[in-house]
């Protein structure tokens, strides 16, 4: 296990990973999330070819729907 930063927090992934492997670890389904991967946007179509290694920093906001 390696170390990311995901949110400010640092966290033991199976490294490299794709962000999509990396979301669905933490339970997350890949589809209600916006990430920002080192500091840039990263399109949902994306997150199964973008690949996280140890350092990587990442923000991950949970899309809320309401009205």
């Amino acid at each position: 296990m390696k170390t990311l930063t995901a949110n400010g927090q640092p966290i033991a992934a199976k490294l490299p990973c794709t962000i999509e492997e990396f979301l669905v670890a933490q339970n997350l389904l890949p589809r209600s999330v916006v990430v920002e991967h080192n500091g840039e946007a990263v399109a949902p179509s994306e997150f199964s070819r973008r690949e996280l290694k140890a350092g990587d920093r990442l923000e991950i906001v949970k899309i809320v729907a309401g009205g």
